[in-house]
């Protein structure tokens, strides 16, 4: 096989900017013309030059002859790869590889093409197969390199933007595949399976979120996160088996976000996902934006939308496993390459699907490099990171004899150990003022921990147990309640333990397990006001919050992927209550620096009465950094009203009611304390100052001294 040369090369035109300022890596450069040098990098900033057409129809079956146009369209050496950039790739150190992997419009010796390169190592040869060749397997075959880096590449005239591939590999064993670009940019919708050539430059107009994005996103700020499936939070009544696009969702998810007053949103993936039904966490695309909602560049003016309006996006990142569909990463070159060849290692008995080879540099280089692009290309402000407790141990659903110890005897796989601190060292070091957060439920020591003192270096942590016992608790009879008080009480003990977010997601309203609202017991009121009882509950807890969409609202049903949430329920004034007081909670959040300020610290909780399980009431204090803006929140657990409440207090002097749950205009039955309340000077819950209340059925309320 013929090895690359190095040509003169250079990005196509760049589209006209009214930036001041593009960032480093969207600038054209031009590349070397030294043939023992490769070309320089560029990013993908160019504006395609117009291509033969593609057929994006269906794909057309193979042709024994073909024009003569298409014979002249040979494949011509030229490389974006320097000596240092393979020597990054093979130590697994490049972390901006969606830079030179993939497809990229060039212009190279003045003319207008595409260059392609991939990671094949045990291929015996790689072609471009696509509409402008008729699918043929041998006219455009990619050069492999002589420095053992196992890439193939090459330029080819005059196919642009919108142009359809794939890869045609012939492995070293004679087997023939035909394989999607693990780096496009842009799919084919599904169930289509193709690669598009397309360029991810955009004008970005977030320039005051981005500058002042760290006071969204610091540990000490108010964090409230809106779980959103782009595909079923709301579809058009009139065609209600379409998606809304990225560019409809602009107009209608974003305005309700900001009404709501969450401070982020958080989409389940949008990488392209073949199935549908996996939610997007049977990734294939990783570097793409799914198809069927749109353009990449539309979900680019989507996430600028929500950050002219102050909201934050997080993206949900599945770097625990993929799928084994035939035209993605599953022995993409007739080999185990992306996935570990061992299938204790490799393989996940739960999805069925497999895990990548957290030991091989190239793949790790893979895995961080897609996690910089979203936060690089598409501005993204956080990366929720699920399944890492799958990834964390060797034994994980696996039961004896499916697994192999590590080299020290124990469960733990040293390798995912070592590539999650890598990435998150690596998200950190290029973007500090973002977040990663992991979802992991075990009792692994250190998860939000830095790295350098031994943790894994996440941002935050899902506070799986707290959800769980939650839910436990507010299933159960409130006439039995005052049995089960220390479940209530328990996440406490260990809530500072580590940065935790309290999520109310999408797992715990699929699968027969029923809605939120559903998890309540008792009548129709009953329901109502426990569920705004317990997402009360919630915002005064100390941690971050996440509430996956229709939850705010009190959807009946369970969760369903295929269809729209129920919107047509607020017209009922129960449902349209547990909004407002969503509303009002998260107005309440983001206004109360006790809330938030010391969230992750143990001096900004206090326990005022924890131990009331004759009466199941909880009383506690929110600190922030000044005593003056100190809570002091009560929970009445039960049906049961109490009048004359005596509540011990931290300072003398008044005490205003600053929220309640039980108040008519979220359904509730109205009681509650309408004027200011005078403390005693009475000792009570070890204070020597205290209040007396009165505590609605079934509510949270919320006091703070007067001024």
């Amino acid at each position: 096989m013929a090895k690359t040369k190095t040509g003169t090369g250079k990005e196509a035109p760049a589209e006209k900017s009214s930036a001041k300022k593009a960032k480093p890596a969207e600038k054209k450069v031009v590349a070397e013309k030294s043939v023992k040098k490769t070309a320089s990098s560029t990013k993908d900033a160019a504006k395609p030059a117009k291509a033969a057409p593609a057929n994006k129809a269906t794909k057309p079956s193979t042709k024994k002859t073909m024009p003569e146009s298409v014979i002249k369209n040979s494949v011509e050496p030229y490389s974006r790869f320097t000596d240092f950039d393979i020597s990054l790739f093979k130590s697994g150190k490049h972390y901006k590889l969606y830079e030179k992997f993939g497809s990229h419009v060039v212009e190279f010796n003045g003319v207008i093409g595409t260059y392609f390169s991939v990671w094949a190592p045990n291929a015996q040869f790689v072609s471009v197969i696509g509409n402008f060749n008729y699918w043929n397997r041998g006219s455009h075959v990619l050069f492999s390199r002589w420095d053992s880096s196992g890439i193939w590449e090459g330029f080819i005239p005059n196919v642009g933007d919108g142009e359809t591939y794939k890869y045609f590999i012939k492995s070293s064993s004679g087997e023939e595949l035909e394989k999607s670009d693990p780096f496009a940019l842009r799919w084919e919708e599904p169930p289509r399976t193709a690669s598009i050539v397309a360029d991810t430059y955009y004008e970005w107009k977030d320039a005051k979120w981005m500058k002042n994005r760290y006071q969204h996103n610091g540990i000490d700020r108010p964090y409230s996160v809106y779980e959103v499936h782009i595909g079923s939070w709301a579809r058009n009544p009139e065609s209600p088996d379409s998606f809304y696009s990225y560019e409809q969702l602009a107009d209608k998810l974003v305005p309700y976000v900001k009404e709501m007053g969450f401070t982020h949103v958080e989409f389940m993936p949008i990488a392209e996902h073949p199935y549908y039904p996996s939610w997007g966490y049977q990734v294939s695309g990783y570097y793409a934006a799914s198809s069927r909602y749109g353009t990449p560049k539309q979900l680019m003016g989507l996430i600028e939308t929500f950050h002219n309006e102050g909201i934050g996006v997080i993206m949900d990142w599945v770097p625990s496993h993929f799928p084994g569909d035939i035209h993605a990463l599953y022995r993409f070159d007739g080999t185990h390459l992306y996935e570990h060849a061992d299938t204790r290692k490799g393989f996940h008995p739960d999805w069925k699907s497999f895990i990548f080879n957290y030991g091989r540099n190239e793949v790790r280089a893979f895995l961080i490099s897609n996690a910089l692009f979203w936060l690089d290309r598409y501005h993204v402000d956080g990366l929720r990171v699920d399944a890492v407790a799958s990834m964390l141990y060797l034994d994980y659903s696996r039961k004896d004899g499916e697994w192999e110890p590590n080299i020290y005897g124990g469960n733990e796989n040293l390798e995912a150990i070592s590539f999650l601190k890598e990435f998150n060292e690596a998200c950190y070091s290029h973007f500090p003022d973002t977040q990663t957060i992991a979802e992991e439920s075990t009792s692994f020591t250190g998860v939000s921990r830095p790295v350098y003192t031994g943790g894994l270096g996440f941002g935050m942590k899902w506070m799986m147990g707290w959800m769980h016992d939650t839910i436990k608790y507010f299933s159960t009879d409130p006439l039995f309640r005052k049995y089960h008080h220390n479940q209530i009480t328990f996440s406490l003990i260990y809530a500072f333990t580590e940065n935790f977010m309290l999520p109310f997601s999408h797992d715990e309203v699929v699968y027969g397990k029923g809605s939120m609202l559903n998890k309540m017991p008792g009548d129709e009121w009953q329901k109502f006001a426990n569920l705004r009882l317990v997402y009360s509950y919630m915002f005064t807890h100390p941690g971050t919050k996440l509430l996956f969409m229709g939850a705010e609202f009190g959807q009946g049903t369970e969760w369903d992927f295929s269809k729209s949430l129920d919107w047509y329920v607020l017209e009922y004034p129960n449902h349209k209550g547990v909004q407002d007081t969503v509303k009002a909670l998260n107005k309440l959040y983001k206004k109360e620096p006790a809330l938030y300020e010391k969230a992750f610290e143990g001096t900004g909780f206090e326990w005022i009465d924890g131990g009331n399980s004759a009466d199941s009431v909880l009383i506690y204090t929110r600190k922030g950094h000044d005593p003056k803006n100190d809570l002091v929140i009560v929970l009445n657990m039960t049906p049961n009203p109490h009048e004359n409440f005596r509540v011990g207090v931290p300072d003398a002097g008044s005490w205003k009611e600053m929220f309640n749950s039980d108040d008519k205009a979220y359904w509730g039955s109205g009681m509650g304390n309408t004027k200011a309340i005078k403390a005693d000077k009475e000792h009570w819950h070890g204070r020597e100052n205290s209040i007396l209340v009165t505590l609605p059925p079934l509510s949270a309320v919320v006091f703070k001294k007067s001024k």
